[in-house]
């Protein structure tokens, strides 16, 4: 019961578009799409990755 507000959400690199990273949210906190700064193993650098659908 205390885990349904929690939802799984996959983060893609905005330089490379891979999915790197599989992380949670709050739904009811946080309506709109997450951003973070993430290390792109790929690209090699720390690039924006936000969340997809």
């Amino acid at each position: 019961m205390a885990g349904e507000k929690r939802v799984n959400v996959i983060l893609a690199c905005e330089v490379c578009k891979r999915r790197n990273y599989i992380t949670t949210k709050n739904k009811q906190n946080d309506r709109e799409r997450i951003e973070m700064k993430k290390y792109c193993r790929w690209d090699r650098v720390h690039t924006v990755h936000k969340e997809t659908r």
